[in-house]
């Protein structure tokens, strides 16, 4: 059993809910074993790797359930989009896409129905797949839900406030809001292509004892900017805003999420959170759902937060988590853990392909699960975009605008 399995066997019976292992679980850990140890190890996998472990994260890391509620929200079929069929001008395009770009799923939603929808790489509507840091918008919406039920009082609040482990270091004055944008100031490397940056150490070191493992390596972190003056993208510090949400609602990340999204928005299908040592949720970070309930989420988050009439999150929030916050040095910058477009689009992404792309003026979700080779690639990326554009591009030719 690899060393991460075994320290989840350890609190399991307390902290996690259980997951009904199966023969294919076993066979699968097995075959991962030599380059599962660690969790800096999924960085190096192989296609098949991918293929394998993106699907079954839970069969290999301790996580925890994200229960579904009793009634899927519908996702019905709608009109075929025309140009990307057989025989459609963009047929072609769209097969060596998908084959180009190591997809597993992609799905169109148009007007709240189904236009598109392809899998590859063995992957079924049924499978789940992991989002990497797609969560990292769910993540940033919970922080909203919490602020907006009262749990944290506000953007401006300082962090040490509810994660007192933090007081003393380069957090301290650092609010909510810089949370958020990523611009603590706090120094933090994240290339994956290094294998001596922060966050290849950040998961190949042991954590400390007894502590949240972001935390316990965050807390010695210097500051290199003054807080709120310079963006750099660092995935322990949505760790921390999904600590911070956990310990102002007293609740684990995915209960919060099961009871504030999950349940009542109606997602057709359980999904899991990776936890660590001590059993909390990796808010920047590796939700397990179904390229569906991507899609859904993207929906949600289309039409305003909203549950039984009224949005979840507080007024103003997702004009403001979804528009530019800070400078990236790229067009569209930074929002609350989403990524504008400068155009009215945005967008979740995650390392090795994962993405949503929202566009409220054309009422559109794109949802795409993908296992590229390495896990930051930009041409990859642009090709991404691009096919959002010629997707948006072939609705607005049918209607003739």
């Amino acid at each position: 059993m690899n060393t991460y399995r075994h320290a989840a066997v350890l609190f399991a019976a307390t902290t996690l809910l259980a997951l009904p292992a199966t023969a294919d679980d076993a066979a699968l850990r097995t075959a991962m074993e030599p380059v599962n140890t660690r969790g800096t190890e999924v960085f190096t996998w192989d296609l098949e790797q991918k293929k394998s472990g993106f699907r079954a994260m839970e069969a290999l890391f301790p996580a925890r359930v994200v229960s579904r509620g009793a009634t899927p929200a519908p996702l019905p079929a709608g009109a075929p989009l025309a140009a990307f069929e057989a025989g459609g001008a963009q047929a072609d395009r769209l097969a060596g896409f998908i084959a180009d770009e190591y997809v597993a799923g992609l799905i169109v939603v148009h007007d709240g129905t189904v236009r598109l929808e392809r899998y590859g790489l063995g992957q079924s509507p049924d499978d789940r797949w992991t989002s990497f840091s797609v969560a990292k918008s769910i993540t940033s919406t919970l922080v909203g839900a919490a602020i907006r039920d009262g749990h944290i009082e506000s953007l401006d609040t300082e962090i040490t406030r509810y994660i007192d482990e933090l007081e003393g270091t380069a957090y301290d004055g650092v609010t909510v809001r810089q949370l958020l944008t990523m611009t603590s100031g706090v120094a933090f490397n994240e290339d994956y292509a290094d294998p001596d940056s922060d966050i290849r150490r950040l998961y190949r070191e042991p954590p400390a004892p007894g502590i949240d493992a972001s935390v316990g390596f965050m807390r010695h972190q210097p500051r290199e900017f003054a807080p709120g003056t310079q963006w750099r993208y660092k995935t322990p510090e949505t760790n921390l805003a999904g600590l911070l949400v956990m310990k102002a609602t007293g609740k684990p990340l995915a209960e919060y999420l099961a009871e504030k999204i999950w349940q009542p928005y109606g997602m057709a299908r359980d999904a899991t959170w990776l936890v660590d040592h001590v059993g909390n949720e990796q808010g920047g970070c590796c939700l397990q759902a179904t390229l569906r309930d991507y899609a859904r989420f993207g929906q949600f988050i289309l039409d305003g937060a909203r549950i039984d009439g009224a949005s979840i999150l507080p007024d103003g929030w997702l004009d403001a988590a979804t528009s530019t916050q800070a400078d990236t040095g790229v067009p569209g910058g930074y929002g609350y853990q989403w990524w504008p477009l400068g155009d009215g689009t945005f967008q979740a992404r995650g390392i090795f392909g994962q993405f949503i792309h929202v566009d409220p003026a054309r009422r559109l979700v794109i949802a795409i699960s993908a296992a590229w080779p390495g896990p930051r690639e930009q041409e990859r990326r642009a090709a991404q975009v691009q096919l959002a554009y010629e997707i948006a591009a072939a609705i607005d030719a049918e209607s003739g605008t």
